[in-house]
């Protein structure tokens, strides 16, 4: 199992960028995919999850900001934000995890992920 996320960089706060994760070495679309984050001092935090069926739940300082989204025949999973602020700034990972649920109701810890992208670091300018 391999995530390789990609896409980080420097954005003025009230900027956009669009993270990828690839996947490869298992089925896709039996997983559920989710992004977490880590700032500078602080523990990894859950950001957003996406079903196998593209149910999705965020953390609530990003909703309405951010959109997850999967593309299972390119088995691929995206993190859009938009209106970035100096508080996102963090290392962002793509994990992911075989689940057969349809919807996810409520976020998962991190020790749930079995499988972790290395990480691509965005910085929020003020």
């Amino acid at each position: 199992v391999q995530l390789q996320a990609s896409g980080g960089g420097l954005v003025q706060a009230g900027g956009s960028l669009r993270l990828s994760c690839a996947t490869s070495g298992f089925t896709f679309s039996e997983y559920a995919v989710a992004w977490f984050r880590q700032a500078p001092g602080k523990e990894r935090e859950f950001v957003t999850i996406n079903s196998r069926t593209g149910s999705s739940i965020y953390e609530d300082s990003v909703k309405g900001r951010f959109t997850i989204s999967r593309d299972n025949a390119k088995k691929t999973v995206a993190l859009q934000m938009y209106n970035l602020k100096p508080e996102d700034t963090a290392v962002y990972y793509c994990a992911a995890r075989r689940d057969s649920r349809a919807v996810i109701d409520s976020p998962w810890p991190d020790y749930e992920f079995s499988a972790w992208g290395q990480g691509t670091l965005v910085t929020v300018s003020s």
